[in-house]
């Protein structure tokens, strides 16, 4: 039974990710890891050349093609971690559902992905910041709204018209 809080598994199976000197050497092995982990569930992986898209990762999946933005924290706050969902200080827009389809948030110490549709963070009420990976029952529920998309890996074989209805 999944209870919404930390697996305990926080032995991370490599700790490497503490020795980078930026967040753009992280960032990179971050998406790397996305890819792999993308691989091992069996999904098609493209990663477009440059930095001129708006996603880092494009997951095939039949005739669906989705634009995926990799994110990750190792910030703990309160009764989890907080993630930040908007572009680095050197990019000059924010992103859009035009762009991007699905972010994929690592919890890095918590070794946990999270697959939230776009729709979720970009829409109506543009968020910027999400609670993840409770590690005990946090003060306010709100705390678990992206709990039920903890490796939730099946979402890659939605189109983006349903992901797109995910914020409905």
């Amino acid at each position: 039974m999944h209870t919404g809080m930390s697996t305990g598994k926080s032995s991370n199976r490599n700790n490497g990710w503490v020795h980078f000197k930026t967040f753009k050497q992280r960032g990179e092995w971050v998406e790397l890891q996305f890819m792999a982990e993308a691989t091992k569930h069996r999904f098609s992986i493209s990663k477009p050349w440059g930095e001129t898209q708006a996603y880092d990762v494009g997951i095939e999946h039949s005739s669906n093609f989705l634009r995926v933005q990799v994110k990750s924290t190792v910030v703990r706050s309160g009764a989890g971690y907080l993630c930040q969902f908007k572009p680095n200080h050197l990019k000059k827009r924010d992103y859009s559902l035009k762009e991007i389809d699905l972010f994929a948030a690592y919890v890095i110490p918590e070794d946990a992905w999270y697959l939230i549709p776009a729709v979720l963070l970009l829409g109506k009420r543009r968020r910027t910041m999400a609670m993840l990976c409770p590690l005990f029952p946090p003060a306010k529920k709100a705390c678990y709204r992206y709990e039920c998309y903890r490796e939730a890996w099946g979402l890659l074989t939605k189109s983006r018209t349903d992901l797109a209805k995910s914020g409905h």
